[in-house]
Order: C-alpha cells, then sequence, then structure tokens
C-alpha cells in the first residue's frame, strides 16, 4: 500500500476528528456567515504535485476554499430553493459516505430493502397511495425519470416501443405547461421530445398557473395521438400551483399523461392551511418532489413517483447476466437511469425516522409565517419604494421598486444586500418587470431571522 494510504488508514480516528472539528466551526457559524460571498478565489498554483496527504489536504482546504464558501445552509440564505441539512440527515449522509453501500441490487446487502421503506414512508406523507417510486439525484433528474416514462406511454398507444425502437419511430409529441420549470425543457431536449416540442398554455390572470379551460381548448385541438401535460405546485417565480384536480378531471375526456413537477410544492401538503393546494396528485400518472428542497436532506436528494412502474422498467432495465432476473420487485439498476449510485436514501431515511412528518411540518409551516411576514413589512413599510409582484401564496415573496423595474436597478439592489452579508436573493422576470424573489426553505429560519433580512433589505433600497 503506497505509504500515504497506510498513514492515513492508520490515522482515521485522527484524521475524522480533525474534520469534526472543521465541519462544527462551520456549522456553528451559519448564522453569522454571509449567505453570499463576495471574495472570488486566485489560486496561488501551488497545487501539490505529490500526494501531501488528507490532513494537510484537509489544511490546504481551509486556507484556499472554505473561506470563499457561501453559508447556503444558513437561516438567511434566499435565494435558491436549497434547504440546508437537518442534523439527522447530516448524520445520515456522513453514515452514507462511510458504509459505502451499492443500493442498486438486493444481492449486497439490505440498503436497497431501505430505500424501499422510506419511498413508501414518504409517499404517505404527499398522499400518494397510487405511485411507486425511487430516489434520484434532484428534481430534474426527477422530471426526466417522469416524462423517459411518458415517452413509453405515448408509444404504447401508437404501438411503438420507443425503448427499442427510438424516439425517430414515435413521432412528434406534444407537451403542454404554462410555467414549466427550466428543467423540464433540459429533460425534453434529453429525451429527444425538443425543447420546442413544449407549448406554452395560457394563464390565469396575474397568474402563474393554468387556464384550466385554455388547456382544455388546446386539447380538443391536438390530434396527435397521446401527448403529455406538465404541471407545477409551486413555480419558481411565484409559488403558483396549478389546479391538479380540474386538470385530472381533464383525463376522462382526453387522453393524456400528466406529470406534476411538485418539487417544492409539493410539501404544501404538510401545511393544514394549504393542504388543498396538493389535492388530486394521486391522479397523476408521474411526480416529482425533491428532497434537497424544502425536506432539509445534503445534495443530492430527490423522489421520483409514477403508477405505471411497468413502462418505467421497459425504459431503464439492464440487462447483463451480472445483474440478475427483474422479477417483480425490480431492483433500482432497472428503474433510473444510473447503474451506479449512491445510498441517498440513508439521509431521508434518518430525517423521516428521527423528526416523522410532524417535524418537517414544522419547517414548512415556519418558512411559510416567515415569508408572509416579509411579505407584510416590505408592504407595510416599504410601500412607497417597493411593491409585490405577486401575493405571496406559499414560501416565496416575489418583489420589485417601484418605477426602476428594470434589470440593471435589481442587480444593484441584490448587490447591495449581499455585500451587506445578511441575505442573498436571486433576480427573475414576471410579467414584463424585472424583480427579485426570497425563497424560505431553510430548517432553521425563524421570524427574527426575518426581521435581520428586512432590515438589510430596507437598508439597501433607501440607500442611495
Amino acid at each position: 500500500m503506497h505509504p500515504l494510504l497506510q498513514h492515513d488508514k492508520d490515522s482515521i480516528s485522527e484524521l475524522t476528528t480533525l474534520t469534526r472539528d472543521v465541519a462544527l466551526t462551520f456549522l456553528n457559524g451559519l448564522s453569522e456567515l454571509p449567505p453570499g460571498r463576495l471574495e472570488s478565489h486566485n489560486s496561488n498554483g501551488s497545487e501539490a504535485k505529490e500526494g501531501i496527504g488528507a490532513a494537510q489536504a484537509l489544511e490546504v482546504f481551509k486556507a484556499q476554499w472554505l473561506p470563499h464558501l457561501a453559508a447556503s445552509a444558513g437561516p438567511r440564505y434566499l435565494g435558491f430553493v436549497t434547504g440546508g441539512a437537518t442534523p439527522a440527515s447530516l448524520i445520515g449522509d456522513w453514515i452514507t459516505s462511510t458504509v459505502d453501500q451499492n443500493p442498486q441490487s438486493n444481492w449486497d446487502s439490505e440498503a436497497p430493502e431501505l430505500e424501499r421503506e422510506t419511498v413508501k414512508a414518504l409517499a404517505s406523507w404527499f398522499n400518494l397511495n397510487s405511485h411507486q417510486g425511487s430516489f434520484v439525484t434532484g428534481a430534474t433528474m426527477s422530471n426526466f425519470v417522469g416524462l423517459a416514462i411518458a415517452r413509453e406511454w405515448v408509444g404504447e398507444l401508437r404501438s411503438v416501443k420507443v425503448s427499442e425502437d427510438g424516439i425517430a419511430a414515435l413521432g412528434a409529441v406534444n407537451i403542454y405547461s404554462a410555467c414549466a420549470h427550466s428543467s423540464v425543457y433540459k429533460a425534453a431536449s434529453m429525451l429527444g421530445f425538443g425543447r420546442k416540442a413544449i407549448k406554452s398554455v395560457p394563464v390565469k390572470p396575474g397568474r402563474e398557473a393554468i387556464d384550466v379551460e385554455a388547456l382544455e381548448a388546446v386539447l380538443a385541438k391536438d390530434h396527435t395521438q397521446g401527448c403529455i401535460v406538465v404541471a407545477s405546485l409551486g413555480t419558481v417565480n411565484s409559488g403558483d400551483f396549478d389546479d391538479i384536480v380540474a386538470i385530472v378531471n381533464l383525463k376522462n375526456k382526453y387522453n393524456f399523461w400528466l406529470h406534476v413537477d411538485g418539487a417544492f410544492g409539493a410539501f404544501a401538503a404538510l401545511d393544514q392551511r394549504y393542504a388543498s393546494f396538493t389535492s388530486g396528485i394521486d391522479d397523476a400518472d408521474s411526480v416529482c418532489i425533491d428532497c434537497h428542497k424544502w425536506m432539509n436532506v445534503p445534495y443530492d436528494s430527490a423522489l421520483q413517483f409514477t403508477r405505471r412502474r411497468d413502462l418505467q422498467v421497459r425504459v431503464f432495465q439492464n440487462a447483463a447476466a451480472y445483474l440478475g432476473e427483474i422479477g417483480t420487485n425490480p431492483n433500482f439498476v432497472h428503474l433510473t437511469p444510473e447503474n451506479s449510485r449512491r445510498w441517498r436514501a440513508l439521509a431521508a431515511w434518518f430525517a423521516v425516522t428521527a423528526y416523522g412528518r410532524s417535524g418537517h411540518a414544522d419547517i414548512v409551516v415556519r418558512n411559510v409565517d416567515c415569508a408572509l411576514k416579509l411579505g407584510d413589512l416590505i408592504e407595510s413599510q416599504l410601500g412607497e419604494v417597493c411593491y409585490l409582484l405577486a401575493p405571496v401564496r406559499l414560501n416565496v415573496v416575489l418583489f420589485t421598486i417601484r418605477d426602476h423595474t428594470d434589470e440593471a436597478s435589481l442587480m444593484d439592489l441584490l448587490y447591495k444586500l449581499r455585500a451587506s452579508g445578511e441575505t442573498f436573493m436571486t433576480p427573475t422576470y414576471f410579467e414584463g418587470k424585472w424583480g427579485m424573489r426570497a425563497a424560505f426553505s431553510n430548517w432553521q429560519t425563524s421570524l427574527d431571522d426575518v426581521d435581520r433580512v428586512f432590515s438589510a433589505l430596507k437598508s439597501a433600497v433607501l440607500t442611495k
């Protein structure tokens, strides 16, 4: 064995202690570290050509890279909906790397069974009683899997096995949506549909939600055999929701596959005030839910659900003698794009087991309360200079500056906010105006954090 490998093997106890100390220092400082960092990293070009061992590598990381990382896992990071990592999920993620299991097959261990148990538990949280699912890397891959199964379904209607004959044998497929996430367009590109296959459906006035009457009119004119509708639970800009029940009712008249992107919005099911927004989700054909968003487990982690596992197996099955037969309870190697995959279910299992549905419901309710409070503060105390571009429907606050809805003005304000070290938000474009969005999803965020965010916002807006 190489001497550095042997040394680190013999020193694993000391190395993990050193690493623990670095990690705890960072975690304990999250509330005061800047959510967005300004400093850029300038490499000194002194990277060792030969190995230096784990302890020295840790020191290099602490000096050269750690100071340039953002507190994106902290309570005032309101940019992308990324949440953080609850203590139990962090423990689970650490153990995942330690035990380094192969969760693709039951031949090795019972790791896949833990994943099945976790998926089943989470399905019950979201009332997906008719669905089966698996873990994937994120919402992008979850949407990809859902649309891949939809593609096979369209082929079934057209007497084509896309998984065998290819996309060219299928012909054009229309995908209808109002405000689909960018990952849906990426998935359409990767699956051979093409981005232009996604057709925009009119929205309700002042909303990002599908106008169901307009959708019906579009479906009535679609004379292709089989199409796809992508509905959203929680749009990126304003956190809006499509009416899933009304869209499901259209399936009685028109033959389409319904995919629901509920990456973060599906968690509304955990807040009694907004649970009705997710009604009808079990009647969808496939569903995307992102765990490293509002469930606050570490990257990367998401769920894909479907009612048609038979089609899923047809798309993703692997044929190799060493993998064994597929059987009636397929291993995950036959269900998702990856042949090699991390045991990401373990971090989620720890979170489910440690905090249950009620513990995660507390996170959702608290985050929604924080969003409502920030929206109220903007309207009541900054109403002369700012205004909401949309009502606060869940956890996203979308607002802009009066008389300065151009991109340059908004970016200037966002730079000021980031420079304050108090919060981090992102820009967006909504109904012809540039605005900014504050998305609450972190398990530690409190109403006191909202006061700090608003104070920084007020200072940035009023400072010329």
